[in-house]
């Protein structure tokens, strides 16, 4: 087991002190060794020896992708690259990508932050863990790995893909746990039915999903259909890859604040926001040496709660991650996040779990989205009349929880693409 009641369940004044102290010493530390942040303070006038900690944090400047990508690959790097034990990388498929690297210190805090998370989940060293994330430059398969090694836990680093041999590997070697993106189990437990295989007959007790927004609709569909317990883990590359997982309360997911902080925001207007109130994540890394990070804006929509959680730790939480704000949809004037279609789709229970979403413009001007949606093959529906019906009702459904039309067309099941890494959920076909 790996669980450090004395920092897990450290008392908010002992918990805000260190954060404090962290705090200090990271801005002295940007300041003298990134010339990225060096170059920051000097522009808004920031002297490090009069900043007086957490109650001058909103003096200090974002930090944002576009500031990684315009100081590729090496910018802002506060270390030599002897230093640097590992790089990871973006793909750059929305631009130029970026490039993170870790000392030996950042990839221990990763694996311990990371070790926390899979405890209080009920990971232990009995586990036999298939990881179905991709290795490479995704932070994902290597991430899990080293925790799940450290954790004394023994690892299949299965990566993405071949799926049926995922399931061949899950039923002969006793899987355990699984993690993948929740889209992509959905998909294994397609591929198993194929098979002949029942999950339910497997070892399998437990599933980290992640990567991609989900809904609480899709955990149920998951955990009905292979009869296994879903988490939710959340990290990205710039901030250390895999990080934070619900616990066994699953309200919300523990940010280790030792060496993590975190605020909501306006996306918009960056003003921070009160707890509970929705906005985008922007977290500052206070152990981090080789890519500190201050104020970043990771473009994920949540909010916060900082209540003790009935587990006892006393960490902050962050809940299900709602959307980015980059994936977010405008259609006249409505801002729609796929997470919130997904969220209605699911209640549905005539329909599958593979969607997409189609936004065209038509020649009057005006946005039109159009959903497609799989048929479950559990549905008892054989009629035209029937089909019409369901898509007009998954309409109004729709039309009452995002406030603006879309048309629903229901096809047959096994007729989307599926995806063994991050589900594609947007086709713009827009001319903007």
């Amino acid at each position: 087991m790996y669980w450090n009641p004395s920092v897990e369940r450290m008392n908010q004044k002992d918990l805000v002190d260190l954060q404090n102290r962290k705090l200090k010493a990271l801005v002295f530390y940007a300041y003298e060794y990134s010339p990225f942040y060096r170059r920051k303070f000097k522009e808004i006038g920031l002297n490090p020896w009069d900043f007086n900690g957490l109650k001058d944090l909103h003096k200090l400047p974002f930090t944002s992708k576009r500031d990684l990508r315009e100081n590729y690959p090496f910018g802002m790097f506060a270390v030599p690259l002897s230093q640097i034990v590992r790089f990871h990388a973006s793909s750059g498929t929305t631009g130029k990508p970026t490039v993170v690297g870790y000392t030996k210190n950042d990839i221990d805090v990763w694996v311990e932050c990371l070790c926390r998370g899979l405890t209080s989940c009920g990971v232990t060293s009995e586990d036999i863990v298939q990881i179905a994330y991709g290795y490479g430059l995704f932070t994902g398969g290597l991430g899990f790995h080293y925790a799940v090694e450290r954790l004394g836990a023994s690892v299949i680093p299965a990566s993405a893909g071949n799926t049926r041999r995922q399931i061949e590997l899950m039923k002969d070697l006793h899987t355990t746990v699984i993690c993948c993106t929740p889209s992509y189990m959905l998909y294994m437990s397609e591929v198993a039915r194929e098979m002949g295989v029942d999950i339910r007959d497997t070892k399998l007790r437990m599933g980290i999903f992640g990567a991609e927004p989900w809904s609480e609709e899709t955990r149920r569909r998951i955990e009905d259909k292979t009869g296994i317990t879903a988490y939710d883990v959340y990290g990205t590359s710039e901030l250390g890859g895999p990080l934070f997982t619900e616990c066994v309360e699953r309200n919300g997911i523990h940010i280790w604040a030792d060496h993590y902080l975190i605020e909501i925001v306006d996306p918009e207007t960056g003003e921070v926001l009160s707890e509970g109130e929705k906005g985008e994540l922007v977290v500052t890394t206070l152990s981090k040496e080789a890519l500190p990070l201050i104020r970043w804006r990771t473009g994920d929509i949540t909010y916060m709660e900082s209540d003790k959680c009935a587990c006892g730790r006393t960490h902050p939480r962050i809940m299900r991650i709602l959307g980015r704000t980059d994936d977010m949809i405008i259609v006249r004037g409505v801002n729609v996040f796929p997470s919130q279609i997904e969220h209605v789709l699911m209640q549905v229970p005539e329909l599958g779990e593979h969607y997409v979403i189609i936004l065209d413009r038509k020649p009057d001007g005006l946005d039109e989205m159009t959903i497609q949606v799989e048929l479950s093959d559990r549905a008892k529906i054989d009629r035209t009349t029937d089909i019409l019906e369901l898509e007009r009702r998954v309409e109004e459904l729709l039309k009452e929880y995002l406030n603006v039309r879309a048309k629903v067309e229901i096809v047959n099941p096994g007729t989307l693409q599926r995806f063994e890494g991050k589900a594609k959920r947007i086709v713009d076909r827009r001319k903007i």
